[in-house]
């Protein structure tokens, strides 16, 4: 499938606010994904993506509808050449590899593109797809955090995923 990682725009704000207005889309996000996805979340998410000078964003996007959005949260002080990956992708583009590519290239050009030197993600354990995605990627399981996540009145083990760019990798 045909997508490109392009930069957040505010003229995204519709086509986000649909794909992204989905409750299955949040069930193993961090909190903070709402639902549902009003106009309005869009485009303070869009606002916010782009005031954000520490961080990388991209909207993954197929022709010109938003699919899904992809973030590295770079990490503050002695963990600052470190940065946490989120992803999401609206359900009916889900088990098509879009994931995978996206993520493989986003992560590419974070390494390439800034000082980054490790790219990890905490995924709630039972997310087996996104465990999977994470794998494809080259991103190699550290380990699990018992209990470590609470959601909808439950306790989730979730496992920590790393990628080191590859120059970095024998350092």
């Amino acid at each position: 499938m045909d997508f490109e990682l392009r930069k957040w725009d505010p003229s995204f704000a519709a086509s986000l606010a649909e794909s992204a207005n989905d409750a299955r889309i949040g069930r193993w996000l961090n909190e903070g994904f709402p639902y549902p996805y009003t106009l309005r979340d869009a485009e303070e998410f869009i606002g916010s993506a782009l005031a954000d000078e520490l961080s990388v964003h991209a909207a993954v996007v197929c022709g010109e509808k938003v699919i899904g959005g992809i973030a590295a949260g770079r990490k503050r002080g002695a963990l600052r050449h470190c940065a946490e990956l989120g992803y999401w992708l609206a359900p009916e583009y889900w088990g098509k590899g879009v994931m995978t590519q996206a993520v493989r290239a986003f992560c590419g050009r974070v390494f390439s593109q800034t000082d980054i030197v490790r790219i990890q993600a905490l995924v709630f354990s039972p997310n087996a797809a996104s465990c999977r995605v994470l794998e494809k990627c080259g991103f190699r399981k550290e380990g699990v955090l018992c209990k470590s996540a609470f959601k909808n009145g439950q306790y989730f083990d979730t496992a920590i995923y790393a990628l080191l760019a590859p120059e970095k990798e024998r350092s």
